[in-house]
C-alpha cells in the first residue's frame, strides 16, 4: 500500500502491508467516504496530520527537558501528548523516526522563530554574529526549554549510534554559519588580522553553547556570559567593539582596598614629612700614647 518492498514469506499468502501502521492507515484510508462529482480528490488534510505530528513531538520535547529521553517510551508519549498509542503508531512506524522527526521539527521551529528575532544581514557581520550566539543562551523561556531538550538529545547520543549519526551531524552548519559571518567581515577588512575564522567559529559555538549551560545550572549569570562573549567578539572585530570592559563585583570575601589615604592614629605620634637634622656625632680623642692609669 505504501510502495515499501514487503519480504517474501516462505509459506503461505504473501503479505500485503510492510507493517501494521501501513495496515492502519490503509484501513483508515478506506472509511473515508468518496468525493463528491466535480470536487478535488478528499484525503484527510495535510494540516491536520502535520498538527498531529507536531503534538506528539512536542510531547517528546516536554519529557525529554524534565526527565530525559530514557524515559520516553512510546506509551509514556502518547499520555503526555493525550493519544492512544495507535494514533503515535499510525504516525510514526518506530521509536527511532519519532525521535528524528522531533529533533527535525525543534530545529525548524527554532530557526524560525531566531529569524524573526535577527534583524542584521551579512552587511553588518559584527552585529549579526552577536544575534547567532545569543540564540545559544537561555535568554527566554523558549530558548531555555529547546536548551534542555537539545542537552537530553546529546546525551542520548552519546550511548545511541543511530540517533548519534542525526543529531551529531558531519556538515556542522552551525559553525559553518558562524564561519561565513567572520568571512564576510575578514572580506571587509573590519576583523583582526591572522584570525583563523573555521578555528575562530569552532571556538565561539562550542564556547556559547556550554556559557549557555553555565547559565541553566545557575554556575553564571547572563551578563557575565555577555562579557565572556564580547570579549571574543572585540579580539575578531576590533573596530566594532569600543565599549571598556565593566569592572567585576567585589568579593565579600575579600577586604576592600582603600582609595584614600587612611585617616590619621591619634595615639601614633606624627610622621615628619621632612628629613629630621643628623644627629651630633662625639669628637674622636686624640691618641696620646698608653694609657698609663
Amino acid at each position: 500500500m505504501c510502495g515499501k518492498p514487503t519480504a517474501r514469506p516462505g509459506r503461505g499468502r504473501p503479505p500485503v502491508y510492510c507493517s501494521r501502521s501501513c495496515q492502519a492507515r490503509a484501513y483508515r484510508r478506506r472509511r473515508q467516504p468518496l468525493p463528491a462529482q466535480g470536487n478535488p480528490l478528499a484525503t484527510r488534510p495535510t494540516d491536520v496530520r502535520a498538527r498531529q505530528r507536531r503534538r506528539i513531538a512536542e510531547a517528546v520535547w516536554r519529557i525529554a527537558a524534565e526527565q530525559g529521553l530514557d524515559a520516553a517510551s512510546m506509551r509514556r508519549i502518547a499520555a503526555e501528548a493525550r493519544v492512544s498509542l495507535r494514533v503515535v503508531q499510525y504516525h510514526f512506524d518506530s521509536k527511532h523516526a519519532l525521535m528524528v522527526d522531533a529533533l527535525r521539527l525543534l530545529h525548524e521551529e527554532n530557526e524560525r522563530l531566531a529569524q524573526g528575532r535577527i534583524p542584521y544581514d551579512m552587511t553588518e557581520p559584527c552585529a549579526l554574529l552577536r544575534a547567532v550566539l545569543d540564540e545559544f543562551l537561555p535568554l527566554d523561556e523558549q530558548r531555555a526549554f529547546a536548551l534542555r531538550v537539545f542537552t537530553a538529545y546529546y546525551a542520548r547520543s552519546l550511548t545511541d549510534p543511530v540517533l548519534a549519526e542525526v543529531f551529531l551531524a558531519a556538515e556542522q552548519p552551525l559553525e559553518r554559519l558562524v564561519a561565513d559571518i567572520i568571512g564576510v567581515g575578514e572580506a571587509a577588512g573590519s576583523t583582526a588580522p591572522g584570525i583563523d575564522r573555521v578555528y575562530e567559529a569552532d571556538l565561539l559555538v562550542s564556547g556559547a553553547v556550554g556559557l549557555g549551560l553555565d547559565v541553566l545550572h545557575g554556575r553564571r549569570s547572563l551578563a557575565d556570559v555577555r562579557t565572556v562573549l564580547e570579549y571574543h567578539l572585540g579580539r575578531i572585530f576590533p573596530d566594532a567593539i569600543r565599549t571598556p570592559r565593566p569592572n567585576p563585583a567585589p568579593d565579600p570575601r575579600r577586604p576592600a582596598i582603600p582609595t584614600t589615604s587612611p585617616a590619621p592614629n591619634p595615639r601614633r605620634p606624627p610622621v615628619p614629612t621632612t628629613n629630621p637634622a643628623p644627629a651630633p656625632q662625639p669628637s674622636p680623642r686624640p691618641n696620646t700614647g698608653p694609657n698609663t692609669s
